[in-house]
């Protein structure tokens, strides 16, 4: 993990010891909370969803949005920046309505690079190119996506924490849209109950808390810089830090993990329940969400990506719980059933993850942080593997966002950018760059340029998004 300058001067003047890098952002989220403030970078939630997401079912009520071919200089020319304040949301997404001055819908990037199919694996959040098998899979993977990147940036007791359901209920890890580096996967757990040993297994009980105790590992030559840090704090704060550093574990070469904070887990853990272990892939979608909540409010992370079947190998995946019984290949061939069009389908399995994100807003500003709430913090990202379509081509890849990073971000807005190829046209990568400049990095550049827009400047963050 790297770290910047002035994270090194803040550890240097805390006393805490190289040995003890990783816990810096620890100690700064802490110390914000004792003064009243809130994080120092905001907290992103990634939310993915197989099979495309058609860019015109995004648009608010009165934007009629112009026909875009599939094709280079696709037209139209110009921006479109629409406030939402007096349109109505598209069905799909209308759960979020109340928040409305917090969300920007992003239309007309382009995400040529990653090459388009059913699912563009790792390059959805990467921005960037690579070879496939025929499966379809990726066979590289080229660099770090942008919630592992974000997750580098930021920091946190797990860096990043990666949930999510698949098709094949054999699995209880899947490797498929997330990396920190170059040929380094992160892990998504589809098994609700396993990501809860994982993450609240210390407040656990029964097999969940043994297999935690079993893995306990203590790091006893930090203790020397804990107690240095411990002596900037006081009250509470200092409680509570002692309890965050006390023991970590170790499972992952990758993370470093918390241990044992058993006040703030009991008080913030999800109340299990069958739907933890159910069959039903509404069901362990729901329980994910609980997770991702609980994992935020604890502390536990600041990056969490939630994977709905995202990836090559679960793309086609059914929705039974919402009384389908046909998966999405079939709906994305423009299949029909329950007396639905594929339309009316998408929209429906749409709106079902929209009301998760819904919910888990509500949770959020329920928690007070510093002047606002965690809400004000955090930003939700929704977005569709496929792209634009059940087999996309990548000229398009609309994006749903709640959110505005406690006012660094224009939020309340539809925003449409010229079609590919065009003056002003922008890409994935664009918009990714945006989102590590939210969390403080300067960063001008992510992911790969598009070989095919080289008379277009890629370069820089979406600066019509930033306040």
């Amino acid at each position: 993990m790297q770290f910047d300058s002035t994270r090194r001067n803040f550890l240097r003047k805390t006393g805490l010891g190289v040995g003890a890098l990783t816990l810096g952002p620890v100690v700064q989220q802490l110390k914000a909370r004792a003064r009243g403030q809130g994080p120092n970078a905001p907290r992103f939630v990634f939310v993915v969803e197989s099979n495309g997401l058609p860019p015109e079912q995004l648009a608010p009520s009165g934007v009629k949005r112009k026909r875009r071919h599939q094709r280079a200089l696709n037209g139209p020319s110009e921006f479109l920046d629409v406030s939402l304040k007096d349109k109505e949301l598209p069905s799909s997404i209308a759960a979020i309505s109340p928040w409305k001055d917090k969300v920007t819908i992003v239309q007309g990037l382009s995400g040529k690079v990653a090459g388009g199919g059913h699912s563009n694996n790792f390059m959805a959040l990467g921005a960037f190119g690579g070879g496939r098998g025929s499966s379809g899979e990726s066979t590289s993977i080229l660099g770090p996506t942008i919630d592992g990147a974000l997750a580098q940036q930021i920091g946190g007791i797990f860096p990043h924490v990666g949930l999510g359901i698949s098709k094949r209920l054999e699995n209880s890890v899947v490797y498929s849209i997330s990396a920190v580096g170059r040929d380094k996967p992160l892990p998504i757990i589809v098994k609700p109950d396993q990501a809860m040993g994982a993450l609240f297994g210390s407040v656990a009980s029964g097999s969940a808390q043994k297999e935690f105790l079993a893995k306990r590992n203590l790091l006893d030559f930090i203790k020397d810089d804990i107690k240095r840090a411990e002596k900037e704090l006081a009250g509470p704060e200092k409680d509570q830090l002692s309890v965050y550093l006390k023991t970590f574990d170790t499972l992952s070469q990758r993370h470093s993990r918390l241990n044992e904070i058993k006040d703030t887990l009991r008080k913030h853990a999800p109340i299990t329940s069958d739907k933890y272990t159910s069959e039903v892939e509404t069901d362990r979608l729901d329980a994910q969400f609980d997770l991702a909540a609980a994992a935020l409010i604890s502390g536990l992370t600041n990056v969490v990506t939630l994977s709905s079947a995202a990836g090559i190998r679960d793309f086609d995946i059914c929705f039974t719980g919402l009384g389908l019984k046909k998966g999405k290949h079939h709906t994305g061939h423009g299949g029909s059933q329950n007396g639905m069009t594929w339309a009316e389908t998408y929209e429906m399995i749409r709106r079902f993850h929209f009301d998760l994100i819904a919910r888990l807003a509500k949770k959020l500003e329920a928690i007070p942080e510093g002047d606002g709430t965690m809400l004000d913090n955090t930003v939700i990202i929704y977005l569709s593997d496929g792209a634009e379509g059940h087999h996309s081509r990548c000229w398009e890849w609309p994006f749903v966002m709640l959110g505005d990073a406690g006012g660094k971000l224009k939020a309340g807005r539809y925003v449409d950018y010229p079609g590919y190829g065009l003056l002003g046209h922008r890409t994935t990568a664009n918009l990714y760059t945006t989102l590590l400049n939210l969390a403080g990095s300067p960063a001008e550049r992510f992911g790969m340029a598009d070989p095919n827009l080289k008379d277009l400047d890629q370069t820089g963050p979406l600066t019509e998004l930033l306040a």
